[in-house]
């Protein structure tokens, strides 16, 4: 019961600091390339790092926690901003992706073995974090904005470069840290350890 507990409260203290730390990227504000309506942030990065080292449903959850910040009005989002009103702008579909685009890269790295390569690590972060995220971002931005689907995917390329960027820093951070070392984890609770996420504790 007590390692039960326990490892609740080390699931929910991962799920709090990565809910802050995805917070924490949008300190530094937006970026509108070219004036497009939906900005640049480096937010993105933080799912991606919450997916590849939570897992699947603790990366959702940390993401699930911040956006129910962010519409209870709170300024997490890039530039501080908040309140329901971001769920109906141009971005809206970009931060409800991020939920399903965390737990998409989690669920990938997850089935990638215990000590995924940064080449998966990167392949994880791009269909998860940039794929998903996308493909719930494109059609809102279409609708909201007036524009055509083609026109707002064109859109999309000026995201790509920075995209592609984080996923590579993602990956390589993610990587460092999946390294094995026999002080992290007993072999006495090599099970619990099995049990907490993507690349969150790694037995020897």
């Amino acid at each position: 019961m007590k390692r039960q507990r326990g490892f609740a409260m080390q699931t929910l203290a991962r799920v709090a600091v990565f809910a802050a730390l995805i917070a924490v990227l949008g300190v530094p504000g937006t970026l509108n390339v070219f004036g497009a309506a939906v900005p640049i942030t480096l937010q993105t990065m933080g799912v991606m790092l919450a997916g590849v080292i939570l897992g699947s449903w603790r990366a959702a959850l940390a993401v699930l926690v911040l956006l129910v910040l962010i519409a209870a009005g709170l300024p997490l989002a890039a530039g501080g901003r908040g309140g329901l009103g971001l769920f109906t702008g141009p971005s809206a579909g970009f931060l409800i992706g991020w939920l399903p685009g965390a737990a998409v890269t989690g669920w990938l790295v997850e089935r990638a073995g215990r000590s995924p390569s940064t080449l998966r690590l990167f392949l994880a972060c791009l269909v998860g974090c940039v794929g998903v995220i996308y493909l719930f971002g494109i059609p809102v931005w279409a609708l909201v904005s007036g524009m055509t689907l083609g026109a707002a995917a064109w859109s999309t390329l000026l995201f790509l470069p920075g995209d592609l960027i984080k996923a590579g820093l993602t990956a390589v951070v993610a990587r460092a840290r999946s390294a094995p070392t026999p002080t992290r984890c007993p072999p006495c609770t090599a099970n619990a350890c099995a049990r907490t996420g993507a690349l969150t504790l790694r037995c020897p």
